[in-house]
């Protein structure tokens, strides 16, 4: 399998290298060995709308699983366990406190995590691990974790997929913000999460490549000079109360590309030509990228999720 990312037409050049089924065989282990057999055959599209749990922290946030919400045909549905950042680890520990639980989770979406992940109701678990990826992966074991928590999903459900959201740095990394997500997907992310949490005989887990997307997406805003006033990573990112950049959590905008994401990978659909201007999870007017943008985020994310055979959507 040799799958090439090709981001092609309004004026785009390829900015990345090759995202291929090649990646699989150079990590080791007995998850890598599955891996080339598991990834080689994708996954078959929903027929129905998907009922999906987040866990995660606030690079899940509230607005980003409303959109995607709103992005899906009706009867879509979700709810989620979230947290100040916390570690796969912290989630599943019952002795192990979750920074900001409570106002994490004052919403009407919240559900245990526990239960929800081992009733067997959901067709989609979407697992977020911590910022900084390496800390995690070194202090709180993060392939370990990821695999206890598709397990319990698949051992409640046997069709359940279960999902790694890919993420990424802060927007001033002193490495450099896309040096990073280049560098991380394959070495910390498919290297030492998704395929040692396959194991021998691990649940199968999949890849929501976010951190990919926002890399694609910024590259391609830069060829083109900037495209409906975004320029740089720091327009998908938010602002703080004193005015200055928050380096990691995004905006409206930035909410919108990762959801686009989520639908791509969980309905196996082009996100093309869906709508760009939606609500918050609290009903309010989320700001809405220009059409330009918005046509340049869908065609994006369609090509990011397709190169990767580790979404499980067909190349």
């Amino acid at each position: 399998m040799n799958r090439r990312f090709i981001l092609a037409g309004l004026g785009l050049v390829t900015a990345t290298a090759a995202l291929a089924g090649g990646l699989i065989l150079r990590a080791r282990g007995a998850g890598a060995r599955r891996a080339e057999t598991l990834y080689d055959t994708p996954l078959s599209a929903p027929e129905e709308p998907l009922r999906v749990y987040h866990l995660g922290h606030s690079l899940v946030g509230q607005d980003m699983p409303a959109m995607l919400a709103q992005l899906a045909a009706a009867g879509h549905s979700y709810e989620s366990q979230l947290g100040w950042g916390p570690p796969l680890r912290d989630h599943w520990e019952p002795d192990l406190e979750v920074n900001g639980f409570d106002a994490s989770n004052d919403h009407p979406r919240y559900r245990d995590a526990r239960e929800a992940v081992g009733s067997g109701e959901y067709d989609a678990v979407v697992l977020t691990e911590m910022v900084e990826i390496t800390d995690a992966i070194a202090y709180h074991a993060s392939a370990k974790y990821a695999a206890l928590w598709a397990g319990l999903a698949t051992q409640a459900r046997s069709d359940a997929r279960v999902y790694l959201y890919e993420t990424w740095h802060h927007t001033n990394d002193p490495k450099g913000w896309l040096a990073r997500i280049d560098a991380d997907l394959e070495e910390q992310w498919l290297g030492r999460i998704l395929y040692p949490a396959l194991g021998s005989d691990g649940a199968p887990l999949y890849l929501i490549p976010a951190g990919q997307v926002m890399a694609a997406f910024v590259r391609a805003v830069e060829v083109d000079g900037g495209v409906d006033g975004i320029t740089q990573a720091q327009d998908l990112f938010a602002t703080q109360d004193d005015g200055t950049p928050d380096t990691i959590h995004f905006n409206d905008l930035g909410a919108y590309l990762v959801a686009l994401t989520h639908y791509a990978v969980l309905y196996h659909r082009a996100p093309e030509g869906l709508p760009f201007a939606l609500k918050r999870a609290d009903g309010s007017d989320a700001d809405a990228p220009g059409p330009q943008a918005a046509r340049l985020m869908q065609r994006v994310v369609w090509d990011v999720v397709r190169a990767l055979p580790q979404t499980g959507v067909p190349g």
